[in-house]
């Protein structure tokens, strides 16, 4: 099938609905993990028994990858149905609209075990919306792309993620600040109402983007497949495998955000939450420009070899950054977190998109990769859950949560040792029979 290119400013347009979309979508979600770490335990659980509430609120926070497999089979299946823009619109929407209503639940103190019920049925949502979200914007930007910079142009969704982190962030320092009445009373609402801004915002960015040329191309030649799983699961069953052991990679990430946050400020270490919301902060913002800059560098020498720098960096950089926690020092907290999370892991995460995109074809990709990360991810998402039961009942046994982070980074080290490169391979025959043959020389535009 041939592919007309994809008409001048439009895969620029691409890029950047994929940034301020996943941005806004990435505020909502991550702003639920500063509060399942520093708020919930006292708001939505048992005050009595500080550990466990601790340890509730954080599997609270991975119940939503829990819910993203199953999101992912349904909106997998309707983005290589009815295409990828669609499905962002329509993740977006929803991911506003739950994470405004946490905003809006009664207390513990309020309504007794009611409370965190709801509180799990909107993290369910948010769950199902991030499952849809990040593939249908790769596999947006990825099918605009020109072929030799499809690294570059889908980093973009995955640098929108680190400043949407950022942005949740930037936003809980002054609300962590409060006093801690009215931080616990109304102020915690505040970045969740602010979510409504959110969905508008994104709709208006998201309805004005074109649908890509490869799937246009695709419906008028009338190859859109009624079963995109079962396509999926025939020919690329190997390389959803790669994807799902791949996304394990994540864990340094929820890692890095919620346990080690929890941990730090913690009675064993007793750092403020402000101080480390600016580790993270600062780290994402340096994570701003490494992303792009893995991805250029993976468009020259291969997706490969970069995903490894990534992943096998952060295993053994989990170990200096918590060890930097455990002894007090904040400067040395600051130096080593902008390196694990805003330098190492960001080879890794800026490459994965085009990487995990290009190993499957245009009729299948969004399933493909919904599917394949969400699963992934879900291991990541409860690997914070994981950790605070193996640190102890003090919480302080950051050598084991290191040794466990990097032992799930071995997965993603294999996978990419097994996958094929495909950095060189026009876009249209990616996927195929012919994504094993060299690929002849090409022009790449910008």
């Amino acid at each position: 099938m041939s592919v007309p290119a994809a008409p001048p400013g439009q895969p620029r347009k691409a890029a950047l609905a994929a940034w301020i979309g996943s941005a806004l979508e990435y505020y909502d979600f991550f702003i639920y993990g500063s509060a399942a770490a520093l708020i919930f335990p006292e708001v939505f659980f048992d005050e009595s028994d500080p550990a466990t509430a601790t340890l509730l609120s954080l599997a609270t926070f991975g119940v939503a990858y829990a819910a993203r497999p199953v999101g992912a089979l349904f909106l997998g299946h309707f983005g290589d149905r009815v295409g990828r823009k669609k499905i962002m619109v329509f993740t977006l929407i929803l991911m506003g609209v739950s994470t405004f209503l946490i905003g809006c639940l009664p207390t513990r103190a309020q309504v007794g075990s009611l409370a965190p019920v709801l509180l799990v049925l909107c993290r369910v949502l948010q769950g199902i919306s991030a499952a849809g979200e990040q593939a249908s914007a790769n596999s947006m930007t990825l099918e605009h792309a020109p072929s030799g910079r499809r690294g570059f142009f889908t980093s973009f969704t995955l640098s929108g993620t680190q400043g949407g982190q950022l942005l949740a962030t930037l936003v809980f320092i002054p609300i962590a600040a409060l006093p801690e009445d009215q931080l616990l009373s109304w102020g915690w609402r505040v970045p969740f109402w602010l979510s409504i801004a959110v969905a508008v915002v994104g709709y208006v960015i998201r309805r004005k983007l074109e649908e890509t040329p490869a799937f246009t191309a695709q419906q008028a030649t009338g190859e859109v497949v009624a079963l995109p799983l079962a396509v999926l699961l025939r020919d690329h069953w190997a390389d959803v495998l790669r994807v799902v052991a791949g996304a394990l990679v994540a864990s340094v990430s929820t890692i890095f955000t919620v346990w080690a946050l929890a941990y730090a400020t913690g009675d064993s270490v007793g750092m403020s939450r402000t101080s480390m919301l600016w580790v993270g902060a600062l780290a994402n913002v340096v994570a701003l420009a490494a992303i792009p800059a893995w991805a250029m560098l993976s468009d020259r020498v291969g997706r490969r070899p970069v995903y490894l720098v990534g992943a096998a960096g952060s295993a053994v950089m989990m170990f200096a950054y918590l060890w930097a926690i455990s002894t007090g020092s904040y400067p040395l907290v600051l130096v080593l977190g902008i390196v694990t999370f805003g330098v190492v892991y960001s080879a890794a995460n800026g490459v994965w998109p085009s990487f995990y995109g290009e190993m499957f074809s245009t009729r299948v990709r969004l399933s493909g990769m919904a599917i394949g990360t969400q699963i992934g991810f879900a291991v990541a998402g409860f690997a914070v859950t994981f950790a605070a039961r193996i640190a102890g009942p003090d919480g302080d046994g950051w050598s084991a949560v290191a040794l466990f982070t990097a032992a799930l980074c071995v997965p993603p080290v294999i996978a990419a040792l097994s996958a094929r490169e495909t950095a060189k391979i026009p876009t249209e025959r990616l996927g195929g029979r012919g994504a094993h043959e060299a690929p002849q020389p090409e022009t790449v535009t910008a």
